[in-house]
Formats: C-alpha cells, structure tokens, sequence
C-alpha cells in the first residue's frame, strides 16, 4: 500500500533559530513536512500562493504587518487554508481575535512540543484547537452576549489589552518595536491626527497616565509578552 502524501506546512516566523527548531521537530513526523519558510506577512502569501500548502504556522509579531493581518489575508485570499498562530503573546489577548479572524488555533511558544503537534493534527483534520481557558472565555462572552467579533470590552475598569480593538493592539505593537509615529502612521495607511487617536485611546484604555508610560509597557509586552514589570 502506497505511503500517504505528506501535508505540507509553511512557517512564518523571523527568528532563524525558531524556524530551525520547528523544522526539526515537524520533519520527525511521518506525515508532515516543511514546504517552504518566510520571515514576514508579504513573503508569506506569496509562497503561499505558490507552494499551495496543507496549513501555515505563523508568528504574531513580524517585521511589517503583523500574524494577525496575515490571518485575515490568508482567510480572505485562501479559505481552505488552515492558519495556526504560534506566539509568546498571551492566549487570552489574541486567541479570541485570530479565531474570529480566520485562524484554526493557536499555540503559546512556552507550550510542550506535543500541544503544538495536537494543534497541527486538529486543524489539518478541518476543527478549531484552542485551549481549555481560551474556550471557556469564549463560551462566557457568548453567553454574557458579547459575542461582537471586535475584541471589544467595555466593562468599567477593564484595563488590560483584551479592551483594545484590533487597530488599537496593532499599533501598541509597533509602538513597542520602537517605530517613530510617522513610519507607524505611513505603514498603516493612516494620518498622524488619527495614529494620535489611537495612542490616547489606548492610554485611556490602559490607565497610562505617565508621559513615557504607554512606550515602556509596550517595548517590555513586545519583547517578553506581558506589560507587567
């Protein structure tokens, strides 16, 4: 009886050890094999595009525009094509989001490698993995009926980067990559008024009160995954 044909993966991620890492340990599963790598959000749909892969595994935090814009891309250029977000970021800022956005699980890096391969198996099977507590918050915010898809929280004194919509954690995120306000603004098509919007609703938002406040919190989140110091 012929072997069956290996799924291929394709990994988004800019740090070579990682992909290094991932490499191997995918490579030692019979049925799974690494198509094709990309350091970034463009290079990641072209070589998706080109190399038709079985699932993507990809970063949050690229060079560019982020994991989660490239679930959207991907979900809207390739519906068939299950994404997975491997990421520092804590589950429960984003696993909400990238599910909503397309995404068919997603992963903490600090995870055992098996969790990673139970995620791969579940969404090359066609389901949704998410962990126990990323489910269960789920669940809640259907029932308590915020269930809106916007990453949306306005509970008073919610101050935590779950009450951030999209736009507002994207430029967090390149605030704390140390982009100045232009080359924030310009990346993401916006007007300096707007980007200036944005930064005080996330200070507001946050409780961030200090002038240097929202940059320190923000590096510290990009470097490590946490605001706490």
């Amino acid at each position: 009886m012929p072997p069956l044909p290996l799924k291929k993966l394709l990994l988004v991620d800019d740090h070579p050890l990682l992909i290094a890492g991932l490499e191997k340990l995918i490579g030692n599963q019979p049925e799974l094999c690494v198509c094709g790598t990309a350091a970034n959000v463009r290079d990641a749909l072209a070589l998706a595009g080109e190399l038709k892969p079985d699932l993507v595994i990809a970063d949050l935090t690229l060079p560019g525009r982020n994991g989660l814009e490239l679930v959207k891309d991907l979900a809207a250029l390739h519906p068939e094509l299950p994404v997975i977000i491997f990421s520092m970021h804590d589950e429960m800022v984003y696993a909400e989001r990238v599910l909503r956005a397309g995404g068919r699980g997603y992963v903490m890096k600090d995870t055992p490698p098996e969790r990673l391969m139970e995620a791969i198996r579940t969404a090359l099977s066609g389901e949704v993995f998410a962990s126990k507590k990323v489910t269960g918050n789920l669940l809640r915010a259907f029932a308590n009926g915020n269930g809106n898809g916007n990453g949306k929280n306005h509970a008073a004194g919610c101050f935590s980067l779950e009450c951030l919509t999209d736009r507002e954690l994207e430029v967090f995120g390149l605030i704390g990559q140390a982009k100045s306000n232009y080359d924030i603004a310009v990346q993401l098509g916006i007007s300096p008024r707007t980007l200036d919007a944005h930064r005080a609703h996330i200070r507001e938002k946050l409780g961030f009160t200090e002038g240097n406040e929202l940059t320190r919190h923000a590096i510290r989140w990009t470097e490590v995954g946490t605001m706490d110091s």
